[in-house]
């Protein structure tokens, strides 16, 4: 590896615990210069990700929320045209002056900031299909045309480009080829206890160990619709705390269940199987 490259090396954060693989993603993602294109359940971690990254590098992060109405010309640049009308209607100065009007969105930013940045493209899939591809010139040569005042951006500097799925709708395989690809697994047993002692590192080991066990069992039920994620694990954890729950009456009552089980019918299936959890 070159001097550049070990220098962004990320290896996680104080806040962030990353397997051996998702560092070893991150950081040939950074070496080759490619979109890291990252899926999993959701509450694992996936936006956490460029947050840890980004605090790590010592960079400024930048989040662009997709969602269903989201167009990939909102993440270049949008020309503000009722503005300029309503200037133009009361004798503004400048309104000749359509550059005061183009107002860069987070791509457009990242392509114009003097320092490198890390730039969170989040839950690509919530866009219709065509998105991805609108964005391959993009990401590919790190520039667009605004054709208002006839200006290219370019990028200053390369961002490190982070980009989230659900996977509630395939990609492109042209998108996908441009992208290093990572799938978060779920956390194992060692790997969720180091995650949840991140946030409370005080936790009694007897508490932990019944709820971990009670969670992954309510994850194994064949019938749960929705899944607990690894953040409802976390604030359950907090709700047990708080609550002065023993490990003995976690199983036996099952307390403050409705932070971890969100549906009707999986409510009903866990209560149904208590003697199994």
């Amino acid at each position: 590896m070159s001097e550049q490259t070990l220098t962004l090396a990320f290896s996680g954060s104080s806040e962030y615990v990353a397997s051996e693989e998702l560092m070893a993603s991150v950081n040939v993602a950074m070496a080759l210069k490619k979109p890291l294109l990252i899926k999993g359940e959701p509450g694992t971690g996936k936006t956490m990700l460029a947050e840890a990254v980004a605090k790590s590098l010592g960079k400024k992060l930048l989040i662009w929320n997709i969602k269903s109405t989201t167009k990939a010309q909102e993440g270049l640049y949008v020309y503000d045209t009722i503005q300029r009308l309503y200037d133009g209607q009361f004798g503004e100065e400048g309104v000749d002056d359509i550059s005061r009007y183009i107002k860069l969105g987070k791509l457009g930013e990242a392509f114009d900031s003097e320092e490198q940045v890390v730039l969170l493209i989040d839950e690509i899939d919530k866009a219709d299909l065509e998105f991805p591809n609108d964005l391959l010139w993009e990401l590919d040569q790190m520039e667009f045309y605004i054709n208002e005042t006839k200006r290219t951006v370019r990028a200053k500097q390369r961002p490190i480009v982070i980009i989230t799925s659900n996977a509630e709708k395939e990609l492109p395989d042209a998108f996908l080829r441009r992208c290093i690809f990572h799938y978060i697994d779920f956390p194992d047993d060692a790997l969720m206890e180091e995650i949840v002692k991140v946030h409370y590192p005080d936790v009694e080991d007897a508490l932990l160990k019944a709820a971990m066990d009670v969670f992954y069992n309510i994850r194994a039920l064949r019938d749960i619709r929705k899944k607990p994620s690894t953040s409802e694990l976390i604030d359950w954890i907090n709700a047990l705390q708080i609550g002065g729950i023993s490990a003995e009456e976690i199983r036996k009552k099952l307390p403050f269940i409705g932070v971890v089980v969100k549906k009707d019918e999986d409510l009903e299936t866990v209560r149904a199987n208590a003697n199994q959890l």
